[in-house]
């Protein structure tokens, strides 16, 4: 599908038509995507134009930013004068109004389609630690099992910190190891004694668990959401015992 560049709104001719089809063709391949539940990057695509226009909808200096152009210290002040001519222009500021009135009720619908299917995920994935959790608990394993799969693959994951110019962030990093036969006798301890056996620079490992009721695409729905509950889990929760 195609992506919806940052700048979509005043890239190009501003006509309320032709942003509209642009956007409605960006919208129909997202919801492709969500009726085959595949929620990333489509729902935090959707979420950062949807903040996007809110920030433009409710500062008109933002058009500053957004109108495309490249701006030298020479001709900074020339294009300031231009762009604010075009910001305080009635009759492009209404078009452009427009296209963000029918833009944001389009996104509120489909975000709430992404978030009943985030949802829905989340109500049939499980998270448990495997055995005591060490203190040490920002990098470790994760252990991901399908009921209908007979396969437990073994990601090694990492959460890091990074900043914006707002806030900090937490984000994990995952990397498929190895993979097990599912069987009797290969239990969720004996994975978790073989990694202690196989990577020593991680002797004690905090290792989790996560069972997936349904079969969900991997890399774009199952793993992001799994990522999530893995910060809240290791945020907000204690040592527990499997």
């Amino acid at each position: 599908m195609k992506n919806l560049k940052s700048d979509w709104l005043t890239e190009g001719l501003i006509d309320f038509e032709y942003k509209k089809y642009i956007l409605l063709a960006y919208l129909k391949g997202v919801r492709h995507n969500f009726s085959l539940n595949r929620l990333y990057p489509f729902l935090s695509d959707l979420i950062f134009h949807f903040r996007n226009l809110h920030r433009i909808q409710s500062n008109k200096m933002m058009i500053y930013e957004q109108f495309p152009g490249t701006i030298s210290k020479a001709d900074f002040e020339k294009l300031q004068v231009s762009y604010k001519k075009i910001v305080e222009d009635n009759d492009i500021m209404k078009e452009i109004s427009d296209i963000i009135e029918f833009s944001m009720g389009q996104f509120k619908d489909l975000l709430e389609e992404g978030k009943d299917i985030y949802e829905f995920v989340e109500e049939n994935i499980e998270l448990v630690p495997i055995g005591v959790s060490p203190l040490y608990d920002r990098e470790g394993y994760l252990l991901v099992e399908e009921l209908k799969n007979t396969e437990l693959e073994v990601y090694r994951y990492q959460v890091t910190i990074f900043e914006s110019a707002d806030e900090k962030y937490q984000g994990v990093h995952t990397r498929l190891i190895d993979t097990f036969e599912k069987s009797m006798s290969t239990t969720y301890e004996y994975v978790k004694l073989m990694l202690v056996k196989r990577y020593k620079d991680l002797p004690n490992p905090a290792t989790y668990l996560l069972t997936a009721k349904f079969t969900f695409p991997h890399q774009a729905t199952l793993l992001p959401v799994a990522k999530r509950l893995l910060v809240k889990y290791i945020n907000g929760t204690g040592n527990t015992e499997r």
